[in-house]
């Protein structure tokens, strides 16, 4: 039996990671388990165009427009969702185009929403990182995370390091509990490495970071490592890509200024923004190695580009990180960049040359990848659809 599964824009401009998962998957069902899934992506009339594009790019998804899933109505329905038990105008428009399954991403539909629902969950940041979270900002995670458990939604994480936090805090049946691993794809890109160093006024060794900058990413260990380097008379180089805002502290970007000023690394430390995404994986291939230094992770996606390129990756010394990369990786503890500054100084040069001609295997890993994760996804439908 062919299911059909709603979906609502995840992320966006403020969260690229989020809307990057969205498109993964989505192109993934549509690629390796059309014959038992069909998405169909749901979406307000006040979404992005360079947004859209993205999921017009996707060839055989449906897309339905209703305003209903318009950024302004949604405390509206999730109000309704709260007080009555179901958001009645979402299941209206579901039930015109006969959804069988509902995923539901930082959003409720309602205790009494009658469509079987899987609650994606991407991390517990706000239980292990407390400190990040004012009152507020901390009570609307965990309101939103116990309202999906009680209403008895079927649960997704990304890692099994996930999925024991959540035993750990929400106790929940093994049955309703899943953990499907995602994936990204990668494609042969064309690039010219001598034009790319120019365009980011970078060297021909170089090491690349491609994190939004959040407070639990940890940028801090990567500048004091450049610092220590430097005193030792190292010129080391890090590119660093990622949006600048952090709506939990606005302050974080501008007080990362003020450390790389201290540090004296300002040259070291380059800041290049939002980039294309064709950019971001030519930069990874061009890198000497990926850096990840963030204190928490649900499952990292630029680990997981990097580990279907076959780049050399050093990485923060975290639970996920080694679930994910165990074999892939040198590890660093996230609160010594000593450890990092010498693992920055003592890895040599790469072959861009080889890494490039590589490029074919690394395409059929990460299909390969992808579509486990579509397959572990269907399973979770399959389980979902038969629990209402």
């Amino acid at each position: 039996m062919k299911h059909r599964v709603a979906f609502t824009l995840i992320g966006g401009h403020a969260w690229m990671g989020g809307l990057n998962y969205q498109v993964n998957l989505i192109s993934a069902l549509l690629e390796f388990e059309n014959q038992r899934v069909e998405p169909i992506l749901f979406l307000g009339d006040d979404v992005a165009i360079d947004v859209l594009e993205r999921f017009n790019a996707l060839d055989g998804l449906k897309i339905v427009h209703s305003q209903e899933f318009n950024r302004s109505h949604k405390n509206r329905r999730l109000l309704k969702a709260i007080v009555t038990g179901c958001d009645t105008d979402a299941l209206a428009v579901f039930k015109v185009h006969e959804i069988d399954v509902v995923f539901e991403a930082a959003d409720f539909y309602g205790w009494h929403f009658n469509i079987p629902t899987i609650a994606w969950i991407p991390d517990l940041q706000h239980r292990k990182l407390r400190q990040y979270f004012g009152f507020f900002a901390f009570w609307k995670r965990e309101i939103g995370f116990r309202m999906q458990v009680y209403a008895k939604r079927h649960i997704m994480l990304s890692s099994l390091d996930a999925a024991k936090d959540f035993q750990q805090f929400y106790k929940l049946p093994n049955e309703r509990l899943h953990v499907v691993n995602f994936s990204v794809p990668v494609r042969p890109i064309k690039f010219d490495f001598e034009v790319l160093l120019a365009k980011y006024n970078l060297p021909r060794h170089f090491f690349y970071l491609p994190n939004q900058f959040w407070q639990h990413k940890n940028h801090e260990c990567v500048i004091k490592a450049l610092g220590i380097a430097k005193r030792e008379g190292k010129e080391i180089i890090v590119a660093v890509s990622g949006n600048h805002e952090d709506s939990r502290d606005p302050d974080y970007f501008p007080k990362l200024l003020s450390l790389i000023a201290a540090e004296s690394v300002e040259d070291n430390f380059r800041v290049l923004g939002m980039i294309p995404y064709d950019d971001v994986q030519a930069l990874m291939l061009s890198a000497a190695a990926l850096i990840n230094p963030s204190r928490f992770e649900g499952w990292s996606t630029t680990v997981e580009e990097a580990k279907s390129l076959g780049v050399e990756m050093l990485l923060s010394d975290i639970n996920v990180h080694r679930e994910q990369a165990e074999q892939n990786a040198l590890f660093f503890e996230q609160d010594k960049p000593a450890q990092l500054a010498e693992q920055m100084i003592t890895l040599s040069s790469i072959s861009i040359d080889k890494r490039i001609e590589d490029m074919k295997q690394a395409a059929e890993r990460s299909r390969t990848f992808m579509s486990l994760f579509a397959m572990k996804f269907t399973t979770v439908v399959e389980a979902a659809a038969k629990s209402l």
